[in-house]
């Protein structure tokens, strides 16, 4: 603890009681960050994240190449195809935008006394400190030890996504899951589908490939579809339930008190996928600003975690 302009100063993990609406005005504040693109330097969390895609790639082919292109049914093959793929973008464009969007990540080092007296708080009065990144903590704010930095309302930080879910970024992850769960499902159906067909014909008329290839890749098929299904369906209903009880999942796994005024559940689906519900909400391009991202790489590069 330490005395600063009549503050009481703390290094402590809980209980902030700095408000989220608070900024900080330095030269490494927020305004400066948004004008970088966010993107977490974490061995781990790249390889997964080039997992995932290799995974939904592989999905890809399998489904393309070996069940609807030799299929003989041609609008069977053009309507799952297109529904397919659909879902694949969309899938990959949510993992990007969760990947490079920054989670709501607190200033480094603005634990400052000038910072201190801007806030113009009363004497007396306690402000808490992340000993970890040197910054002050707003309210809900956990430290990421792979991203080095206080997360606003940071639920956790996902390998597979190379990055913390926390109050920016919550929704792509949400639109994620619930894709990849979707083409799981359609993968498993088009497996289903597949495997009666060739039993009921000839195998060597139902696929391009060998029977031995096709039964392996379709196998193989079959079990990324279950796993991913299983996990992202899971996900996908913890997230919806976390944001429809405004709490995020260390503050459940944690049993913290809320110290804040719970949401609605329709206010808090209003917060997390921006104002009344509309297709927008599933839509992981709304907002979407190409100029404005090559403007940022260009002028201030990848902001990478240090």
């Amino acid at each position: 603890t330490m005395q600063s302009s009549g503050h009481r100063f703390r290094d402590v993990e809980h209980h902030p009681l700095l408000a989220e609406n608070d900024s900080y005005d330095s030269s490494s504040s927020e305004a400066d960050m948004a004008e970088r693109v966010w993107f977490i330097r974490d061995g781990c969390g790249m390889v997964c994240a080039i997992m995932t895609w290799l995974l939904v790639v592989y999905a890809d082919f399998v489904v393309t190449f070996v069940m609807l292109l030799p299929s003989k049914d041609f609008w069977y093959s053009v309507i799952n195809g297109v529904l397919f793929n659909c879902l694949a973008v969309l899938a990959l464009s949510s993992h990007l935008r969760t990947m490079l969007t920054d989670p709501g990540a607190v200033p480094k080092g603005n634990a400052t006394k000038e910072y201190m007296d801007n806030l113009q708080l009363k004497p007396g009065e306690v402000i808490y400190k992340c000993p970890k990144c040197c910054s002050i903590k707003p309210e809900r704010a956990h430290h990421c030890s792979i991203c080095k930095r206080c997360i606003r309302k940071m639920d956790h930080h996902c390998p597979w996504v190379n990055n913390c879910v926390g109050e920016k970024n919550q929704r792509f992850f949400v639109l994620f899951t619930m894709y990849i769960a979707l083409i799981s499902a359609h993968a498993l159906i088009l497996c289903g589908f597949q495997f009666f067909s060739c039993v009921r014909g000839q195998w060597t008329e139902c696929s391009d490939f060998s029977p031995p290839v096709t039964v392996i890749l379709m196998i193989f098929l079959c079990l990324e579809g279950f796993l991913f299904l299983t996990f992202t369906a899971v996900m996908f209903g913890t997230q919806i339930h976390s944001i429809c009880n405004d709490e995020t999942e260390i503050e459940r796994l944690k049993s913290e008190k809320p110290t804040w005024e719970r949401r609605l559940r329709w206010e808090g689906m209003k917060s997390v996928f921006g104002g009344q519900p509309s297709l927008l909400w599933i839509n992981p391009f709304a907002g979407f600003q190409i100029r404005r991202l090559l403007l940022r790489a260009k002028k201030g590069g990848p902001e990478f975690s240090v």
